[in-house]
């Protein structure tokens, strides 16, 4: 494995402060939310997202396959990680604050992502897809923990 694809060397374990998890949160990391299908299945899907308001949203294509789930089942759990061994956990409830539409609140939101995500180049996608009906969800966190670094000592084999 090249030391490029490594995980840079963690300084400390715990959870993150304050400040650290807001400088966290608007780093271009990929959010994984999990809900349930209409059969109770497990469902994970990576999405962009911003933090703000106390929560988090995200912008979403009309025709998504798992919209219905959320509808059906608001609640939802949020991983948010990086190969840094940076982690955030969130169980929530997932409101509509807009549904599908051109042009609606979603709109600086979704600008603010692509170039958080993909910098002046994510522009040109946004530009081109202004066009094209979207969600507006936002999830209020319940419960949200924090880790950074590696394992807590109460995992270690040793101090048991």
């Amino acid at each position: 494995m090249s030391t490029e694809a490594m995980p840079t060397q963690v300084t400390r374990q715990g959870q993150m402060s304050s400040e650290e998890l807001a400088a966290y949160l608007k780093r271009p990391v990929i959010c994984r939310l999990g809900c349930l299908t209409s059969e109770g299945r497990p469902y994970v899907v990576p999405l962009w997202f911003t933090y703000a308001d106390d929560g988090f949203y995200f912008v979403i294509r009309e025709r998504a396959d798992w919209v219905p789930y959320v509808l059906r089942d608001g609640r939802v759990s949020l991983c948010i990680d990086s190969e840094q061994l940076e982690r955030v956990l969130v169980q929530g409830t997932l409101e509509v604050v807009e549904e599908p539409n051109i042009g609606g609140r979603w709109v600086p939101i979704c600008r603010e992502m692509a170039l958080r995500y993909f910098g002046e180049g994510g522009m040109t996608y946004f530009e081109m897809s202004l066009n094209e009906p979207r969600w507006l969800l936002f999830v209020r966190p319940e419960q949200m923990s924090t880790w950074v670094g590696g394992w807590a000592k109460r995992y270690k084999h040793s101090d048991w």
